[in-house]
């Protein structure tokens, strides 16, 4: 069970209006009280923020505004000593315009062994003044961007598959994958515990680098056809091969988890070969509608796939990149935009977004794997949809023409209490504002409510600690129930039965002694499970 931080959005430690390390550490008690095993820290790397700190210009260092590398590394010694193990972001597709190594290729010039280290091309056409080719960025825009060389002339065009200031690395360079073994190693040595790789699946380009004719490229879409040049080239399982080895040298050895944007669950497992990464997210179970059927279909494919490779699932509902999912589930699921992760299809019931998310935590507690748990979920946070256009951040939003809003709405700092300039997230003004409904929501609020949606994620953490038949397993371990159209019904041995009622009308619940539900059910009234709602029976 691992708890993400947007280190940005979690706590401000020393009252500037941004988070940090500082607090980071303050709220290290409140995680392990929470029942979590391990946190996720997003980039907090030295970083221009072009893109939220996915932008890195020194990977062995603290950005200041977040603290120093002697704060990191005790917080990663106060975390273990809460049982807590810390795992670490890392960026290898790209870095920060402003990293050493591209100001050393800008200054090198063509050919040079610096500019061999990122995707640099001639131009095409006359004097070289269009792009290599025609791919698209994932921001918007070209895929590409000119140079002007050392003596003033414009030059040669770099790649970059998200935003101008991150620039595309070349992976078929040995130096490049020595790089990045010492960076990993550098980390380890400190006490990190392992590593989530940020677009795992984009790190080998075809070197042919051919037209993709029409092809829009989406933030966290997959790739749309079979023979695409940069998104799940074969290429990149060589690379995790190698970092795998690493891996294995610790004791006790160190783990992966992937960001990787496939086409099915089948593609996905083949990064979770015993001699490749350890773990992936799954994005199709995030993906799917609030819908018995297509929730069911996901679970039990995704857990067949892992099963061939003998790897766990890893579920997720939200994370730093996607509209928090008690929006999702707030709004009309039969009117689904072709972008469900982040497109609006209707207005959002936050309330009724809440009740399912309750449900939708039952049911990937339930599930054999384990599972990342987005910060301020356990609050029930719903995305933030109104934030002043000024503020907006995410360069998605300027690369777009000011069409797409882009990921702010889901990294707003978080409410710990119900009053003070930013909620309790620091002394400060946050960096955005939220919004005042949160008060009510806020971590001191819910504190002492057993009917809180924080006292639901705690109570079902413990659970699924204690109970044998929770937690780690495999598909073979779900036997599914027929219960009905509506819902999704199966049981674990020893004696553990999880219901989701999806549709819109009450279903009979079967006999069994309740654990957990979703939402306090009057048993004595009638032996039903509401809609929207979950449960967890022993049977």
């Amino acid at each position: 069970m691992t708890y993400q931080l947007y280190i940005r959005s979690f706590a401000d430690g020393n009252g500037d209006g941004l988070g940090d390390v500082a607090g980071i550490r303050q709220r290290l008690p409140y995680l392990a009280a929470l029942g979590v095993d391990a946190i996720w820290v997003n980039p907090w790397y030295p970083s221009p923020q072009a893109d939220g700190g996915y932008d890195v210009s020194d990977y062995r260092d603290i950005e200041p505004a977040f603290g120093t590398l002697d704060e990191a590394q005790a917080m990663i010694d106060e975390a273990h000593a809460l049982g807590l193990k810390v795992i670490l972001d890392i960026v290898p597709n790209h870095t920060s315009d402003e990293h050493a190594w591209f100001v050393a290729a800008l200054a090198a010039g063509p050919g040079s062994p610096e500019r061999a280290r990122y995707l640099f091309r001639p131009g095409k056409g006359p004097d070289g003044a269009l792009p290599p080719n025609d791919w698209k960025a994932v921001f918007g825009g070209p895929a590409w961007e000119r140079v002007t060389e050392p003596d003033g002339t414009p030059g040669e065009w770099y790649l970059h598959l998200f935003d101008p200031k991150q620039p595309d690395l070349d992976w078929e360079n040995p130096e490049v994958r020595g790089e990045f073994l010492d960076i990993l190693r550098f980390w380890f040595d400190r006490g990190a515990d392992g590593f989530r790789i940020d677009v795992a699946h984009g790190l080998v380009k075809d070197p042919a680098m051919p037209d993709l004719g029409d092809d829009e490229e989406h933030l966290l879409g997959t790739p749309d056809r079979a023979d695409h040049p940069h998104w799940d080239l074969p290429g990149v399982h060589d690379i995790y091969r190698e970092w795998r080895v690493l891996a294995d040298s610790y004791d006790p050895p160190k783990l992966f988890v992937a960001e990787a944007w496939v086409s099915s669950p089948e593609r996905l497992a083949a990064y979770l070969r015993p001699d490749e990464l350890h773990t992936a997210f799954d994005f199709d179970f995030v993906r799917a509608a609030w819908d018995a059927a297509e929730l069911r279909a996901t679970a039990t494919s995704s857990l067949a796939a892992h099963d061939r490779v003998g790897a766990p699932v890893m579920w997720t509902l939200s994370n730093h990149d996607i509209t928090r999912h008690v929006s999702r589930l707030g709004r009309p699921q039969s009117q689904r935009s072709a972008d469900p992760l982040h497109g609006d299809n209707g207005e959002t019931d936050v309330e009724l977004g809440r009740r399912r998310a309750r449900a939708a935590l039952l049911l990937e507690l339930a599930l054999p794997g384990g599972v990342y748990l987005y910060q301020g979920e356990e609050l029930g946070l719903e995305e933030v949809e109104d934030l002043p256009e000024e503020l907006l951040q995410d360069p998605t939003w300027e690369r777009s023409g000011h069409v797409e809003r882009g990921r702010d709405g889901c990294r707003v700092p978080l409410p710990w209490a119900p009053d003070g300039p930013s909620l309790g997230f620091g002394d400060a003004a946050p960096w955005l504002p939220q919004p005042a409904s949160w008060a009510a929501v806020s971590a001191a609020s819910q504190e002492g409510d057993p009917t809180s949606m924080l006292a639901l994620y705690r109570e079902a953490l413990r659970l699924r600690r204690d109970l044998p038949g929770l937690g780690a397993g495999t598909g073979a371990d779900v036997t599914w129930l027929d219960l009905g159209d509506d819902v999704v019904a199966f049981r674990r041995e020893p004696g553990v039965a999880c219901l989701v009622n999806c549709g819109s009308t009450p279903v009979p619940l079967p006999a069994g002694t309740v654990l957990l539900s979703s939402v306090p059910l009057d048993l004595s009234a009638s032996a039903e499970l509401p809609a929207d709602t979950a449960v967890w029976l022993a049977v």
